[in-house]
């Protein structure tokens, strides 16, 4: 039988440090991040259902505890892995090429590649205020524990709030969209022949998700949800 080949720990940390390695765990990492934002956007259009369901959904999540916990600790990881190895990349790339190219070629979602760095911080700095918003009750609006219907309601029906969160998703779905390509790409996933189906599965996916979260502050400005919420 042929021996199982081993990484020594120096080649594992060697791979880790190149931008291959690199590569690697900002597409695991960002897979991670993909997976809670569209199931955070599912738990969310439970206020479609009413009062009860969503409320009733949060109280769900609050008595889970120890395993809410867990889930938030690998969230605060994988964001904070994304983050540092994303901007490191970035750096690298940046020193690699100080000039610009004389005529550049764009490629698939390149305007959305172009601006990841910069809708990278401004999510992070939206996910921040969303926390304080709905989570803390600390963003200086209407708040009542774990009533998230009205607090949503009355959140949203603030129209610099609604645009606010309502640019941050774009963002998010943007985001998404070139995320979820270069995650398929850096793991070797983008075969020739399946190449325009995963482009248009990645775009799609990013639209879904900015629809599915921008549908909920629309429909509190147009009265379809909150009619009962002083």
């Amino acid at each position: 039988m042929r021996a199982a080949i081993v990484a020594k720990p120096e080649e594992r940390i060697a791979f880790y440090e190149a931008p291959a390695g690199k590569k690697v765990i900002v597409a695991v990492t960002g897979l991670v991040l993909i997976g809670y934002v569209v199931a955070h956007m599912l738990g969310n259009l439970q206020i479609f259902l009413g009062r009860e369901r969503i409320n009733a959904y949060a109280e769900l999540l609050h008595r889970s505890g120890p395993l809410l916990w867990a889930a938030r600790l690998v969230l605060l990881l994988a964001v904070a892995l994304h983050i540092v190895f994303t901007l490191q990349l970035w750096w690298s790339k940046r020193r690699a090429r100080p000039v610009r190219y004389v005529k550049k070629v764009d490629v698939p979602a390149a305007y959305a590649a172009r601006t990841m760095i910069l809708t990278g911080p401004l999510i992070a700095a939206f996910v921040i205020f969303h926390v304080l918003h709905l989570t803390t009750g600390q963003a200086g609006l209407p708040f009542e524990p774990l009533d998230v219907y009205d607090n949503v309601v009355r959140g949203f029906r603030i129209w610099y709030v609604s645009l606010a969160y309502m640019v941050a998703v774009s963002l998010v779905g943007v985001h998404v969209w070139h995320g979820l390509w270069s995650m398929l790409h850096t793991l070797g996933l983008d075969d020739e022949r399946y190449r325009p189906a995963l482009e248009r599965i990645s775009h799609a996916v990013g639209v879904l998700t900015a629809l599915g979260y921008l549908s909920i502050p629309v429909a509190v400005l147009t009265g379809l949800i909150g009619g009962g919420v002083e």
